[in-house]
């Protein structure tokens, strides 16, 4: 599915010499979940503002229905829309790659060399996957039972993988680097797994969870309940097993395993590997003078983890996978994040005090069944919270209803609309055993 890029909206650097220059008000790198739905938000505060949008693709994605993909439950090319359908009205489009920042001069550089001066900047391009920071994945890829819910064109292949599997060792693996959605690993071998019983398959499977780090899930007010679904499910627990090449030939995987010996290799067979690839900054935010330097900030786009303000730039924000703040990476936080940084923007614009705090709300639809979702809410406190009437750390049928059929609309119809929808699907028929 492609668009045409409208004159009256975008402006393709594609059809520009390499000498242009370009002048807004407000820039957003990045026309994702948070550039888009930043946008939205920022044109319903006021109609009177220049905003421009760099996003080289002519799609957007809602990724996080990808394991749905992946688990047979959502149509890929539900996932899919044009991306000039999804930027405001008003809001000019460039397609192209930003190459460099220039802080200093208020400017990026795109691909094409189009030069675009800003007065103020947000930078939210999202996550680069390194497929080739593990040995022989990519050639791999997409064949012979390795897969991953990280790309669409590999989501179907998933589907196919996991419905017609025989038996023998079914891996799934957790890099050693932040991810996208850092329950996403599990939630596919869940799906899996209830395949594998239903196709009559499971009793000759080894299900095996081989993560770099070493607890199930960060927050272990949530770890608990899915440390209880593991045991239910008969699955092999591998902790800091990381995963470093993909030996497609004889079907191998090598991990890099560290012990209380130290590291060694590993190598474990499989019949099939779903592959949750290293990720990291995009490279044109790591080597810019926008990254941290140091600690977790290192090279991701250094700003206040409450303000989202740059750290040294005072007219920079940043928001979504890209940026410093210390929490997963998910849509659900960019929800959270974007009134706040929207809120700070306007106040620096205005030359007024920050009064936009974030808390680090973050949100991951744990999915531990076909039927089943663990609905995890919680901030940099790290403790467990709920937006629904009931205790979150249970398994609910009514979550899946959430995360399969909520979520998606939301998404597309009031979230990159800029709309706020605090308590909006709190609206749900709720059974009294459900409310504890």
């Amino acid at each position: 599915m492609t668009t045409s890029v409208e004159p009256s909206s975008s402006e393709s650097s594609s059809a520009n010499s390499a000498s242009k220059k370009l002048s807004h008000q407000i820039v957003i790198v990045g026309g994702g979940a948070a550039g888009i739905t930043v946008a939205a938000q920022l044109c319903a505060k006021s109609s009177n503002l220049d905003i421009a949008i760099i996003e080289p693709s002519d799609k957007h994605y809602y990724q996080p229905a990808w394991t749905l993909v992946g688990g047979g439950q959502f149509r890929a090319e539900a996932t899919i829309k044009p991306e000039q359908d999804c930027i405001p009205a008003g809001v000019k489009w460039i397609q192209d790659y930003v190459e460099t920042f220039d802080p200093h001069q208020n400017t990026v550089t795109t691909r094409t060399g189009t030069q675009i001066h800003y007065d103020y900047l947000i930078v939210c391009p999202g996550i680069q996957i390194n497929w080739s920071a593990v040995e022989g994945l990519k050639e791999a890829l997409g064949s012979n039972g390795v897969c991953s819910n990280y790309d669409l064109q590999y989501a179907t292949y998933t589907w196919d993988t996991i419905r017609n599997f025989k038996g023998g060792n079914a891996l799934f693996t957790f890099p050693a680097t932040p991810i996208k959605c850092g329950g996403a690993p599990q939630k596919i071998m869940y799906l899996a797994d209830d395949t594998f019983r239903q196709n009559g398959v499971r009793d000759k499977t080894n299900v095996m969870f081989c993560s770099a780090v070493g607890a199930i899930f960060p927050v272990p007010a949530y770890a608990e309940p899915l440390m209880q679904v593991v045991k239910r499910r008969d699955i092999t627990l591998k902790f800091k097993h990381n995963l470093k090449a993909i030996r497609a030939a004889s079907k191998e995987a090598v991990f890099e395993v560290t012990t209380d010996e130290g590291v060694k290799d590993v190598v474990i067979t499989y019949d099939m590997i779903h592959v949750t690839p290293p990720m990291g900054a995009p490279d044109f935010i790591k080597n810019s003078p926008l990254a941290g330097t140091e600690g977790p900030a290192l090279g991701w786009v250094d700003v206040n983890k409450h303000t989202l303000q740059h750290n040294r730039y005072p007219n920079v924000f940043s928001l979504g996978d890209a940026s410093s703040l210390p929490i997963s990476k998910t849509a659900a936080a960019i929800r959270k994040q974007a009134p706040v940084l929207v809120e700070n923007l306007l106040a620096v614009m205005q030359t007024a005090a920050l009064t936009g705090s974030y808390n680090g709300y973050t949100c991951c639809p744990l999915i531990t069944g076909y039927g089943k979702t663990i609905m995890a809410e919680f901030d940099y406190t790290n403790q467990p919270m709920s937006s629904f009437p009931i205790d979150p750390r249970k398994e609910r049928y009514s979550m899946w209803l959430v995360k399969r059929h909520v979520l998606p609309r939301v998404y597309w119809n009031r979230m990159l609309k800029g709309k706020q929808h605090e308590g909006e699907i709190l609206n749900l028929g709720w059974s009294p055993d459900e409310k504890k």
